[in-house]
C-alpha cells in the first residue's frame, strides 16, 4: 500500500492526490501552480518520515534516530518522525512505497531504492563513506595472522557474512572474494556461505567472538565500535584482512518530499544534514565524524559490483 508523504498534506493544500490501496500511485504529481509549497504554505499535517537500515543493534535504533527526526524538525521547520525498519528489505520497501521519505541506506540498499523510485536522490553521506572498507575478522584461536594479502586459508573455515543486503557485510566482501579467487563465495568456501538473520555487523562480530563462526566479514566502523565497547569482541577476535576502499552509506530522499515541501526541499535537507555537529544526534545515530554532500553517480560502482556478483539485474 502506497502511503506517500503527499497523502498527509491537507485537502486544502493538495486537490489532485488520491490514495490507492494495495497498488501504485496514479496521478499524484502536482504542477508548480498546484503545489502550495511553491508559495511557502506548508500544511501542518505534512510529515517527513525517516527510516534506516538496521545494521547494528536493533534496540538502539529508535532512541538514536528520534534525535535525528528532532534535529531535522528544528532545522527544516517541518514535522519529522522516525519509523523503524525491521531489516534491509523492509527499509527499501518502505521507501519504494512512499512510506519513508528520507532513509539512511547502505551503498547497495541505496542503489536498490533509487532504482525502484525514479527521482530519488542520494543527498548526503558520512565523511568516511567515500572511502569505506570492510574487515575480515577471525576468532583469536584461528591460526591465520593479519596480513596485506587476501587470506586464502579461510576457504576451509566456517565463514559468516552479515545481512544479505549489506554492502560492507556482504556485497563488497563477496566482490573481493571473487576478485581474488575467481569464484563467488558460495562456490569457493568448502563449508558454504552463511548470513546473520538479524543484528547485522554486531551479530557478525559476536558470532565470531563466541566461536559460532571462525571467520566473518563486516563494516570496519561497526567492528571498531564493538572493540571499544564490547569486551567479548575485543578479547576474542582479530582483524586478518582489510579490503580496499569503496563508496558506501548515504542519506537518500524520496521525490514525494518535493511535492509536499517544495522544489527546494532536497537542497534544504542536504544543507541541514551537512550542518550537523557533534551533540545534535545525527552523527551519533550514524556513527560518523561529519556529513558531506552526495550524488547518485558516486554509487554507480556499487551497482556495477552488485550486477557482477548477481545481487541485482540492470
Amino acid at each position: 500500500m502506497l502511503k506517500s508523504l503527499i497523502s498527509r498534506v491537507g485537502l486544502a493544500a493538495v486537490t489532485s492526490i488520491s490514495l490507492i490501496s494495495c497498488g501504485d500511485k496514479e496521478g499524484s504529481s502536482t504542477t508548480a501552480t498546484e503545489n502550495p509549497q511553491s508559495s511557502g504554505d506548508v500544511s501542518s499535517e505534512a510529515v517527513l518520515v525517516i527510516s534506516a537500515i538496521p545494521d547494528e543493534k536493533i534496540t538502539d535504533q529508535k532512541p538514536k534516530f528520534d534525535k535525528v527526526a528532532a534535529y531535522l524538525s528544528s532545522k527544516l521547520g517541518v514535522k519529522a518522525e522516525f519509523q523503524f525498519s525491521k531489516d534491509y528489505s523492509d527499509a527499501i520497501q518502505k521507501f519504494k512505497n512512499g512510506e519513508a521519505h528520507l532513509v539512511w541506506f547502505g551503498g547497495l540498499s541505496g542503489v536498490q531504492a533509487r532504482m525502484a523510485v525514479p527521482g530519488a536522490e542520494a543527498i548526503a553521506q558520512g565523511v568516511e563513506d567515500p572511502k569505506y572498507k570492510s574487515y575480515f575478522i577471525a576468532h583469536k584461536d584461528v591460526a591465520i595472522e593479519p596480513g596485506d594479502e587476501f587470506p586464502e586459508a579461510i576457504k576451509d573455515l566456517n565463514f559468516t557474512f552479515g545481512s544479505t543486503g549489506s554492502t560492507s557485510g556482504r556485497l563488497m566482501p563477496s566482490y573481493f572474494i571473487l576478485k581474488n579467487t575467481g569464484k563467488l563465495p558460495g562456490d569457493w568456501f568448502t563449508k558454504g556461505e552463511n548470513f546473520q538473520a538479524s543484528g547485522g555487523h554486531v551479530a557478525t562480530a559476536n558470532s565470531v567472538a563466541d566461536g559460532t563462526f571462525q571467520v566473518g566479514a563486516l563494516s570496519y566502523k561497526a567492528y571498531d565500535k564493538e572493540v571499544a565497547t564490547n569486551e567479548k569482541v575485543k578479547n576474542n577476535t582479530k582483524i586478518i584482512w582489510t579490503t580496499p576502499y569503496y563508496a558506501d552509506y548515504n542519506w537518500t530522499i524520496h521525490p514525494d518530499a518535493k511535492a509536499a515541501f517544495g522544489d527546494s526541499f532536497f537542497a534544504k535537507a542536504q544543507d541541514a544534514l551537512v550542518a550537523a555537529q557533534e551533540g545534535d544526534g545525527v552523527l551519533e545515530a550514524i556513527n560518523r565524524s561529519g556529513i558531506v554532500p552526495a550524488r547518485n553517480e558516486e554509487f554507480d560502482g556499487i551497482k556495477d559490483v552488485a550486477v557482477k556478483v548477481g545481487l541485482i539485474e540492470e
